[in-house]
């Protein structure tokens, strides 16, 4: 299992967080909510947890 960081503007991560649930090779586990980093009101992040999907 990877748990990731992703960070960016909010369209960046829901961008990505798409691209992730797509991916057949990709078992999504959970993605936890945008939270909004400290001295900016343009970059936000979330976390993700996933697993390679077994053959």
């Amino acid at each position: 299992m990877l748990k990731i960081r992703m960070q960016g503007t909010k369209k960046d991560i829901h961008w990505f967080q798409r691209l992730l649930e797509q991916d057949k090779a990709i078992h999504v586990l959970q993605i936890s909510e945008i939270f909004a980093n400290k001295g900016t009101n343009k970059f936000f992040r979330a976390y993700a947890e996933v697993e390679r999907t077994e053959k």
